[in-house]
């Protein structure tokens, strides 16, 4: 029997154990889990080792953000949630295997993950469900909700239950606490959550002095140009939702594209630039080394910073601290 051919076995076998497993649990009352939030976290990773107290009763049914039923046999303990591991390392939990880009993982959280392998999303395109189901998983967190209108989640909810959120990104209180929820973890989810919003607390009485009232824009360089990170995600809602930096009329427009024509409308009293892995460099050289750039006031004034590191491009607890601590050391130094 082939490879291929006993994977595609093992995965009509897990689609028959599925359909008697939620037809064992139909008698379970639907649970939702997408309650909202407070904010907060990291943790260390030291398996997936539940709280007793928090554990629910099993089989479980509940209902994913997107209204689909998904059945849990048993405690979670092999999760797979690409781009969702910041809050797994958060709840002290390491997935069974980590997302990366083709080249790499995410870098911020591999002092945790450094021995848990990757799988690749080549051009940001999901794995096939054979090289999934090949690390057994018994748990799939997906997200977004494009994993659904591409298809995604019909090919992995065949291997194993599979939880769809919106946007796990723009409600990042809210998916931390259903995570916790699922995993078990809710004891730590609510720690994680409080330590994260204390950090915040904290840093926005450190930098009020430096920046209230003060503008600040993030420019995005890679092998397709010049991007603006606007401020619903990412380093974008750290900087102006969490730490008070008032939005780039410019940034908030709604073009993400940036030009060195558009360069001179940028109204922004600090700017941060990323360079996504060095795949940006012309780009970013281009526009250091532009007149117009070295006419304008933040780079004049000394508050343009190039800041380095995938936390910056990034959802989660964990890189949303790394962003706020790279701010103050260097504004507030």
């Amino acid at each position: 029997m082939t490879k291929k051919t006993s994977l595609a076995l093992m995965l009509t076998t897990t689609m028959l154990v599925a359909g008697l497993t939620a037809g064992c649990g139909s008698n379970t009352s639907s649970e939702s889990v997408t309650q909202k939030v407070d904010s907060s976290a990291t943790g260390s990773v030291e398996g997936s080792a539940k709280s007793s107290s928090d554990q629910p009763a099993y089989p479980r049914v509940l209902k994913d953000e997107m209204g689909n039923e998904v059945t849990l046999p048993a405690a979670p303990a092999k999760i797979f949630a690409p781009n969702l591991e910041d809050t797994l390392v958060a709840l002290g939990v390491a997935p069974v295997v980590q997302w990366s880009t083709g080249s790499r993982p995410k870098m911020y959280l591999q002092d945790k993950l450094k021995d848990v392998p990757s799988i690749t999303f080549a051009g940001g395109l999901p794995p096939e469900p054979e090289a999934v189901m090949a690390h057994e998983p018994d748990l799939i967190l997906l997200h977004n909700a494009n994993h659904i209108e591409s298809g995604v989640y019909d090919k992995y909810k065949m291997m194993a239950p599979t939880y769809v959120f919106k946007q796990a990104n723009s409600d990042l209180e809210s998916s931390v606490r259903v995570v916790g929820d699922l995993l078990g973890k809710s004891t730590e989810a609510e720690k994680a959550l409080q330590t994260y919003k204390e950090h915040v607390e904290s840093a926005k009485k450190e930098l009020a002095p430096h920046i209230q009232g003060k503008k600040a824009a993030i420019i995005r360089f890679n092998g397709r140009g010049m991007f603006f990170i606007k401020y619903d995600f990412f380093s974008g809602y750290v900087l102006t939702k969490e730490l008070g930096f008032l939005p780039s009329q410019v940034v908030s427009s709604g073009e993400i594209h940036l030009s060195l024509e558009s360069l001179p409308d940028l109204d922004a009293d600090y700017i941060f630039l990323i360079n996504d892995a060095g795949t940006g460099d012309a780009f970013e050289k281009d526009l250091t080394e532009s007149a117009v750039w070295k006419s304008m006031e933040a780079v004049k004034n000394g508050r343009t910073f190039k800041v380095d590191g995938d936390h910056w491009l990034s959802g989660g607890l964990i890189a949303h601290m790394k962003v706020i601590d790279d701010v103050k050391g260097l504004i507030a130094k």
